[in-house]
């Protein structure tokens, strides 16, 4: 019996010598997919080459931090009797987060995809998924739904680099 589950064993372990050889094509979908939701999600936020959509101020003044329904441990910054912005220096501060936003978004995003300063990418665009997590969206289902996949492959990055197909690794910039 033994024989026969060591053989089957071999079967099914036959390709691991071979694994490492994969590290750097995972690093490079870890790299492309989670690169491409932030590019895309910061280019939404533009109307063309430095014009800036001014529906996005809308969708953080009153999507993220003034939404007509509260959510529980969500940060919220307009007057909660009004229902709106009281403070006119608060809604500033708010839009130049979008402008904000929709620069790292598609700055980080693109050079995770080209895998240049790849850690330091990751470490932005992971720092801006626990702020997403913990003062916008707060429940347990957007974690599960997205944040944590976005959080397990930046993570990944961080730890490991972005692998051989990378900017990076020809230019030195990693070992």
């Amino acid at each position: 019996m033994t024989k026969i589950l060591r053989r089957f064993s071999s079967l099914l372990t036959f390709w691991y010598p071979y694994a490492d050889k994969l590290k750097s094509l995972s690093l490079l979908a870890a790299r492309l997919f989670v690169g491409r939701v932030f590019f895309k999600s910061g280019l939404a936020k533009w109307n063309g080459f430095l014009k800036f959509n001014p529906d996005t101020y809308d969708l953080f003044e009153y999507e993220f931090f003034c939404p007509d329904e509260i959510r529980k441990g969500a940060l919220y910054l307009c007057d909660k009797a009004e229902g709106d912005y009281t403070n006119e220096t608060m809604r500033f501060v708010i839009d130049r987060f979008a402008n904000l936003a929709g620069i790292m978004e598609v700055a980080l995003g693109l050079t995770l995809i080209l895998g240049l300063y790849s850690r330091v990418a990751a470490l932005g665009l992971l720092a801006m998924t626990l702020f997403i997590q913990f003062f916008v969206f707060t429940d347990a289902a957007t974690w599960w739904g997205s944040h944590a996949w976005w959080f397990a492959a930046l993570f990944v990055i961080l730890g490991h680099g972005p692998g051989w197909f990378s900017i990076d690794k020809l230019m030195k910039i990693e070992k």
